[in-house]
């Protein structure tokens, strides 16, 4: 048996949050609170058309253009989201964007 790099690692498993509050389009609740919204890590194809530091900023365009991309359920284009809810999603794409050698060098409590 040969060891052999693995070409093909397998992609991290999804992080999720609870919504605080609901997600709503117009007047209308599309998403209610207490949802777990699953987020995945964006390929580079979910990231065309945004820039990696407008979502290391947490720009509120940039993150609601991504949303529909990379959440189940689907937080939907043009959705209106609690900014508690806005930073928790922020929070999940930045992890996602750290090296893992720039995660490693973090302080852990």
């Amino acid at each position: 048996m040969t060891d052999t790099p693995d070409l093909f690692p397998a992609a991290p498993a999804p992080a999720s949050f609870t919504l605080d509050a609901a997600v709503t389009v117009g007047d209308a609740e599309v998403i209610p609170a207490g949802t777990v919204i699953q987020v995945r890590r964006p390929t580079s194809g979910e990231l065309r058309g945004l820039t990696i530091n407008a979502l290391l900023n947490c720009d509120v365009v940039a993150l609601l253009t991504l949303a529909p991309r990379i959440t189940t359920p689907m937080i939907p284009k043009g959705a209106t989201l609690d900014p508690a809810d806005l930073t928790q999603l922020g929070g999940e794409v930045m992890d996602f964007l750290l090296p893992r050698a720039a995660k490693a060098a973090l302080p852990t409590s």
